[in-house]
């Protein structure tokens, strides 16, 4: 019945129900400490003892300290009326949260305004009310309260306090050897962590990654040739079997069942910018703890400051001063027009450098007094003091003439010729293996097909004839996707060798020609990068028309006509696509 605001709500029939709340604030704690099994354990023990039956456990492997408490979820789940729960049991109160008196009566509040009582295993709260206006009869809200609500609010701030404490040595210590350049942080893609003795102690660092550093050592060195977008070199990457981490709070369990194969995680364009622009692959620290000053680490990266300068080109630069201190500079892309950036009217911007600072040129079109835009590549640097510009047309007449300077000698081309034979040979035993793979596989199906339709005729058991027939049609399923990978795998096969041959003489003798008369400025601008081991500036290619020398970023392959006693280095690996 109705008393005041309050209605009385019978439930004696549901008593006896509970719920156990578990919290550990870490899988390590979990698995080291204060386990999940040894709080359930108490628990189970606590609730025999006084006749309750325990509904359901929530398990929290997470810190309770956060502004959405985790008990959250339990406490809902006891407000519902149809889950008929009359306790919430919880080891200590410190298990219940670590947010302070606020977060522990906001919880218990709710569970109060439900009928749910809340019970410790070491008999801190307790279950007596007190109605200070009792011996006249009378009762309000204001006049019952908790004897122990003192001693309870005392242990939530204790169990904050205590937080506190353990967060401030721990985070504490791990500020302190960061910036000593120790390592405090789970390892990233392309390392493992080691303990090694210092003079601070054992601590620890990162070393390469016996398979995944070979992985972002290419990517590197990828980006910094400047030749391919990062959608390519997240594609080369992941044919090369780049496979990334899952993170432990995907839910992925650790005990995986027998047999079972986790998917790849493939990269993609926003990790391969994720992973060039961090400095721990070049052995700098800059996180928050170093309080603006990046910092060598106690241990080597994967690659050199010059090529993740280089990889990075010129949006996030590691620049080593006179002092021994380092400096990290971030440069925003030149933004003219939209037209600049998102189109393929400037589509060497990627492929030619700035003479005075060696950052990658970028391209817009300026508006002048009379209305007329002038396009043009350009480089504005306000931190390196400097400003570049030249003309559209004058980049473009530079490049054809550098490129009509170029061509293979008849050494050259025969040294091209045996790199495309030995390429092809290669091509064409991994198609053969592939075919003869698919092939045995098949052989095998049918062999399989074949014997169980022959244990069909013998046998007598209709249930034991459907699986067998159900087998039957699961082998002919994938005898069906061997067929079909085999016809995908024909399409691919490696055109004949003669005519390859033959394609390739004539690129090589019109070398210069196949390159100005590329009708997709983009394609154009990438086969002319292909041209160089090292990317030119506008005054390298300038040099490059003339009769007074050569860019030696050129790929040693290439000689210019003008240049007749040029010697060139042999060229060394070179292996056309095919």
């Amino acid at each position: 019945m109705p008393i005041g605001e309050w209605t009385v709500v019978d439930n004696s029939h549901w008593n006896h129900n509970a719920v156990g709340a578990i919290r550990v604030s870490s899988v390590k704690q979990g698995t080291e400490g204060d386990s999940p099994e040894a709080q359930r354990e108490q628990i189970e023990r606590f609730a025999a003892a006084r006749g309750l039956t325990i509904k359901k456990f929530f398990v929290f492997l997470e810190s309770a300290s956060k502004e959405q408490q985790p008990m959250q979820e339990a406490v809902d789940y006891c407000k519902d009326p149809k889950n008929e729960i009359s306790h919430f049991i919880i080891k200590s109160i410190d298990r219940f949260t670590r947010g302070g008196s606020l977060s522990y009566d906001l919880l218990k509040t709710q569970l109060e305004s439900s009928k749910v009582k809340l019970v410790d295993i070491y008999g801190i709260i307790g279950a007596d009310k007190v109605n200070t206006l009792e011996h006249l009869g009378v009762e309000y809200d204001w006049s019952v309260y908790s004897p122990s609500k003192k001693s309870e609010i005392l242990e939530a701030e204790r169990s904050k306090d205590e937080l506190r404490d353990i967060m401030t040595r721990m985070i504490g210590a791990q500020v302190r050897y960061a910036r000593l350049g120790y390592w405090v942080r789970a390892a990233p893609y392309g390392y493992i962590t080691q303990r090694v003795d210092t003079p601070h102690g054992k601590r620890t660092i990162l070393v390469p990654h016996p398979t995944e550093s070979k992985h972002i050592v290419e990517l590197f060195k990828l980006r910094a040739s400047g030749q391919y977008t990062d959608e390519e070199i997240a594609d080369k990457l992941n044919q090369m079997g780049y496979s990334g981490r899952r993170s432990p709070r995907a839910g992925v369990s650790p005990n995986k069942p027998e047999g079972y194969v986790e998917k790849r995680v493939l990269l993609n364009v926003a990790n391969v910018w994720r992973i060039v622009r961090h400095p721990v692959y070049a052995g700098v620290n800059n996180e928050k703890w170093i309080n603006g000053e990046p910092i060598k680490f106690a241990f080597d990266g994967l690659v050199s400051i010059d090529l993740f300068n280089q990889a990075n080109r010129g949006r996030r630069v590691i620049t080593e001063l006179d002092d021994g201190q380092l400096r990290i500079d971030n440069f925003k892309e030149e933004r003219h027009t939209d037209k600049g950036k998102r189109s393929n009217d400037y589509p060497y911007k990627r492929f030619v450098l700035c003479p005075d600072c060696q950052r990658p040129l970028t391209g817009s079109a300026s508006k002048g007094r009379s209305g007329k835009y002038y396009p043009a590549y350009h480089c504005y640097s306000r931190h390196k003091g400097h400003s570049f510009r030249v003309s559209k047309k004058d980049m473009e007449d530079t490049v054809d003439q550098f490129i009509g300077g170029l061509k293979l000698s008849p050494k050259r081309v025969d040294q091209v010729m045996a790199a495309l034979d030995r390429s092809w040979e290669k091509v064409e035993a991994q198609y053969n293996r592939q075919v003869e793979e698919l092939d045995q596989r098949a052989v095998g199906l049918r062999g399989e097909i074949q014997a169980n339709l022959g244990k069909i005729k013998i046998l007598s058991s209709a249930s034991t004839i459907k699986y067998v027939e159900e087998d039957i049609e699961r082998l002919e399923q994938e005898a069906g996707k061997i067929e079909k990978k085999k016809q995908a795998l024909q399409t691919k096969k490696p055109v004949d060798l003669k005519q390859m041959r033959q394609k390739l003489a004539h690129l090589l003798e019109h070398l210069g020609e196949a390159v100005k008369n590329q009708s997709n400025p983009a394609q154009k601008a990438r086969l002319f990068g292909l041209l160089f081991d090292k990317l030119p500036t506008y005054a390298d290619l300038k040099v490059g028309t003339t009769k007074g020398g050569i860019f030696s970023g050129v790929n040693p392959i290439f000689r210019p006509d003008a240049v007749e006693a040029f010697n060139l280095a042999p060229g060394t690996g070179f292996e056309p696509a095919t």
